[in-house]
């Protein structure tokens, strides 16, 4: 066996094998390198998505809201552990997520626009087609804070407030 070894009759062992791995593997790392973030030797990391949380005072309700108006699934809930009523949970649509929190009787939602006239939205959601989701969440009832437009921001967007007043701005950048 260790002759067989000594002779490069596995691959392992084998020069030219090797030799071909060496080179496969350098090729590899100058592609890696190319991949690198501003040249300073570390690979990207890619953040696909983030997920909003918001406070709410009926998950339950809220829940009702998401999925019969606005068209999102309830991928996760829990809190409850079968002793009790669940307090959170995550709605999903496309890639887009949102987590609501049912935390005391005493905590209650506070939208952005509570706060500041200019801090209207609680969440921006960029769509593909805002005409087109406007028009299904128009024949769904929802209510509207603001209609579907071209805004000052260069946006084409509208605006809907959810059951427990938060502000969602679905739009899309105007093309130039």
């Amino acid at each position: 066996m260790r002759d067989a070894l000594r002779a490069g009759r596995y691959p392992a062992t084998n020069p030219a094998i090797i030799g071909r791995h060496r080179r496969n593997q350098a090729l590899s790392n100058r592609k890696a390198s190319s991949l690198t973030c501003g040249g300073i030797g570390y690979a990207c990391r890619m953040l696909h998505s983030i997920t909003p949380f918001f406070i709410v005072d009926d998950l339950n309700a809220t829940l009702d809201f998401y999925q019969s108006r606005l068209g999102f699934s309830v991928p996760y809930k829990g809190g409850g552990d079968g002793e009790g009523e669940d307090y959170w949970a995550f709605v999903g649509r496309d890639r887009v997520m949102i987590m609501f929190k049912a935390i005391a009787s005493d905590v209650h939602p506070f939208p952005n626009s509570s706060r500041h006239e200019y801090a209207r939205w609680d969440a921006y959601i960029n769509v593909d087609d805002p005409d087109s989701l406007y028009a299904e969440f128009v024949a769904k009832r929802v209510p509207m804070h603001s209609e579907l437009a071209n805004t000052s921001d260069g946006l084409r967007a509208f605006e809907i407030r959810d059951n427990n007043g938060y502000v969602l701005c679905f739009g899309n950048p105007i093309k130039k």
